[in-house]
């Protein structure tokens, strides 16, 4: 998907029309993102879970490893516009599904 540099649109920090530069978010894994969600190995090992003796429950066995079930053939990516003005960046509410993105001459995946 070809999309261009820049774009003149409405920034909320300065509340006004200005020119933004576009990127592309990095992606990053659900775990990096969000070290401690619910439900996270970082969290449950901060609370004690794991450790010590008897039956563990959800704990007691190791992950499953060859989990490569995969249903998308894309990822959503994440455009990211950043004002001339005040440089300060906003995303969008919900990334893009494309396989590659194109801005001006750069290509991410």
């Amino acid at each position: 998907m070809k999309i261009p540099e820049k774009v003149r649109r409405y920034c909320p920090y300065c509340k006004k029309h200005t020119i933004q530069e576009l990127s592309v978010a990095k992606q990053r894994g659900r775990s990096s993102a969000h070290p401690l969600s619910r439900g996270s190995k970082t969290r449950s090992s901060l609370r004690g879970q794991g450790v010590g003796y008897g039956n563990l429950g959800r704990y007691s066995k190791p992950p499953i490893k060859d989990w490569n079930r995969k249903s998308k053939g894309t990822k959503r990516l994440s455009i990211l516009y950043t004002c001339s003005v005040c440089k300060k960046s906003k995303g969008i509410k919900k990334g893009i599904r494309v396989s590659r993105i194109e801005i001006g001459e750069k290509v991410a995946k």
